[in-house]
């Protein structure tokens, strides 16, 4: 799922703009006597008017995907960082108002088509305006909310769920995106700071058949966590088949703390291979040591891994 191609929702004064516009443009050849053609024109600008209002609410509901069309990792994603209940109420004021001004250009172009005097055109052509105007400035506070909402989507990964998926899990700066690199050669910016992934880095092995996931960095919180994190987690117990766990010993983060983490991605019942980072750090013994409690894996044997549990997994489907 791509949520980049979402595009900006404008404030009510924007749509209106546009709309004033498209019926300020209106070109329509005109026959008849003179009070005809002006009747004519005044119900091409009111049914232009609208038009431009009602495809701008259109527009809005078509570009969002249904929540509960998408895959579960969406679904969950929208609901921990989205407060769900209002983008659904937001969804629904949107609809009205294309409901209202579908009426309005029903009602006003056949009141306009009754008019028998030529003063009261503009009259009621400046009332339909101002009724269609004011539908959609009541919905400002959920114009404003659904961009809102967008930003945060256009920050979502682009996740497939058919591919068979492994997310490189551990604590930030241990080296997820470096070994993310090396698996598949896809570099995403690396920086010096904690949570040095913004989002879930998404790249691909054995031409798009396996998905890695490089996870943000979480700081053991899984109850207490910021929307990098959440996107991580759900990753991981949504998407993932397998989890890529990295180790540390530089002692950025107590080695006791990486085992904690490892501990609540055990919870998830999914098989979990190791990799320890930045052995050229380290001396011999240390690392000699380490194998001796975790069977850590080169980068070739983690290939190598990853091809036997996806050929599993396709075997299945």
């Amino acid at each position: 799922m791509n949520f980049q191609k979402l595009h900006t929702i404008e404030t009510p004064d924007e749509y209106l703009d546009r709309a004033f516009k498209a019926a300020k443009k209106t070109k329509k050849k005109l026959r008849g006597p003179r009070f005809s053609r002006r009747k004519q024109l005044a119900i091409a600008k009111h049914r232009n008017f609208c038009l431009s209002l009602m495809n701008s609410m259109k527009d809005i509901l078509m570009q969002f995907p249904n929540v509960d069309d998408l895959p579960e990792f969406y679904q969950e994603l929208v609901k921990v960082t989205i407060d769900y209940a209002i983008l659904k109420k937001s969804f629904g004021a949107v609809a009205w108002v294309l409901k209202k001004e579908t009426e309005m250009k029903s009602e006003y172009t056949s009141k306009l088509q009754r008019c028998t005097e030529g003063e009261r055109i503009a009259v009621i052509r400046k009332q339909a305006m101002g009724r269609g105007a004011s539908f959609v400035k009541q919905i400002q506070k959920e114009l404003k909310f659904l961009e809102n909402s967008r930003r945060i989507m256009k920050g979502f990964p682009s996740i497939k769920s058919s591919v068979f998926t492994a997310a490189i899990a551990g604590f930030p700066n241990v080296g997820k995106t470096t070994l993310l690199y090396r698996l598949t050669g896809s570099k995403p910016e690396i920086q010096s700071y904690a949570f040095t992934t913004k989002g879930v880095n998404v790249a691909y092995l054995d031409g798009k058949k396996i998905q890695l996931l490089d996870t943000p960095g979480t700081l053991n919180r899984f109850h207490k966590m910021n929307n990098i994190e959440k996107q991580a987690y759900l990753a991981i117990q949504k998407c993932a088949q397998m989890i890529i766990y990295i180790f540390d010993l530089t002692e950025q983060y107590p080695l006791s703390q990486q085992k904690k983490l490892l501990q609540n991605l055990k919870k998830e019942k999914k098989p979990i291979i190791y990799y320890l980072s930045k052995t050229d750090l380290l001396q011999a013994s240390q690392v000699k040591e380490f194998k001796q409690d975790y069977p850590l894996l080169s980068v070739k044997r983690l290939k190598d891994a990853l091809m036997k549990e996806a050929q599993t997994f396709y075997g299945k489907k």
